[in-house]
């Protein structure tokens, strides 16, 4: 079975490189680090949206271009290796796939038309601060077609005109919610984060309307773990490319910086690090193509894959940044030196649609099921 990715798949890869490389560099997401009143870069946001990325998974029915996950999996590659500060990832890994796995026909036709066009930026919004939620202890509640209650942290949910919600209704039972977030209703606070280059909030809904994303029950919450499976996979890759940035960093600058009148990658330390982050790269790059082929096949192993994706990209990625960090040396963790760039968006992504501990978990669950 070949798990690599086909020629054109490839040569998309290698097309998302060059468009990211030339607008999306580094400094492209120090100045949104720098700068507070940036939430994202919007000339970046843009040109992507004219390129047509917003809608690269979307099926053509719905105004989409109609590739696939394994395309998709090849982008977040390579935005996983430029930190680009965009609202990629909370559109089209989450709000998009929410609405393509729960919605009915005619709110895919309403919505995903919007997320193809580029006028829609969307988020799924299912944390309730700390911990992660379960059927029974959801504390937003769904009633009368209005929602009362808060989420957070939500990704860009300061710049997300739409939302898909994890609530619960009035027999307690898990829901989806599909809301407009441009309504009185709704209110927005930013919070603080690890990795402002792509930043949080809080949404407080005091009754916005709201519409059902498909039926309650366990079906909504089958959707929505097979949104988070599918997410984990696709960060999975971002996770993956910006564990390779580190690397080709800290070679970089360990073949620079000369110590004792020789490169200190040279020195076996350095060599040993280098190889160990190598090694947990390429573990995480097979688990990631494992994920993608689970992914885009329909395979009953996505919830394996996916968790198993997700761990070992997450830790391959904590790994790089930290010895990237300590290759750099006296200035590593400096702010002039991009190092720190890479470990907040390590840090951040460990933890945005759930901590390694939740995703552990899944894999004992799967092994357990298989054997049962």
């Amino acid at each position: 079975m070949n798990f690599d990715f086909s020629d054109e798949q490839k040569a998309l890869q290698i097309e998302v490189q060059r468009f990211l490389s030339d607008r999306s560099g580094l400094s492209v997401a120090r100045a949104v680090l720098n700068d507070s009143s940036m939430s994202h870069s919007e000339a970046v946001w843009q040109q992507m949206l004219d390129l047509g990325w917003a809608g690269i998974a979307i099926p053509e029915p719905y105004g989409g271009v109609g590739l696939g996950y394994l395309e998709l999996c090849t982008m977040a590659h390579e935005l996983g290796r430029s930190l680009a500060p965009v609202p990629f990832s909370s559109t089209v890994y989450q709000f998009s796939e929410a609405v393509l796995r729960g919605g009915d026909e005619a709110q895919r036709q309403a919505v995903l038309a919007g997320v193809a066009a580029g006028a829609t930026v969307g988020t799924l919004a299912f944390a309730e601060g700390l911990g992660f939620p379960v059927p029974g202890r959801i504390k937003l509640r769904f009633e009368k077609g209005r929602l009362h209650g808060e989420k957070w942290p939500v990704p860009d949910a300061m710049i997300a005109n739409a939302a898909v919600v994890l609530a619960a209704n009035e027999r307690n039972e898990p829901c989806l919610c599909l809301v407009d977030l441009a309504q009185d209703g709704v209110q927005r606070r930013s919070l603080d984060s690890i990795d402002p280059t792509r930043k949080q909030g809080v949404l407080v809904f005091e009754g916005a309307e709201s519409q059902p994303l498909g039926e309650a029950g366990d079906g909504a919450w089958a959707v929505f773990r097979a949104v988070l499976d599918a997410a984990a996979v696709l960060f999975a890759f971002e996770q993956v490319g910006g564990a390779e940035a580190c690397l080709q960093s800290a070679i970089d600058f360990a073949t620079e910086r000369h110590a004792f009148g020789r490169p200190i990658a040279s020195f076996q330390a350095i060599k040993h690090k280098l190889a160990d982050v190598y090694v947990g790269n390429q573990l995480a790059l097979s688990n990631a193509y494992f994920g993608a082929w689970a992914l885009a096949s329909g395979s009953d192993e996505l919830p394996l894959a996916a968790a198993v994706a997700r761990v070992s990209a997450t830790e391959a990625y904590e790994h790089a940044a930290a010895e990237n960090v300590q290759v750099h040396g006296g200035m590593g963790f400096t702010w002039e030196a991009d190092c720190h760039l890479f470990l907040r968006r390590s840090r951040s992504l460990a933890l945005l649609i759930g901590d390694l501990g939740m995703w552990k978990k899944q894999i004992t669950a799967e092994f357990e099921r298989k054997v049962a």
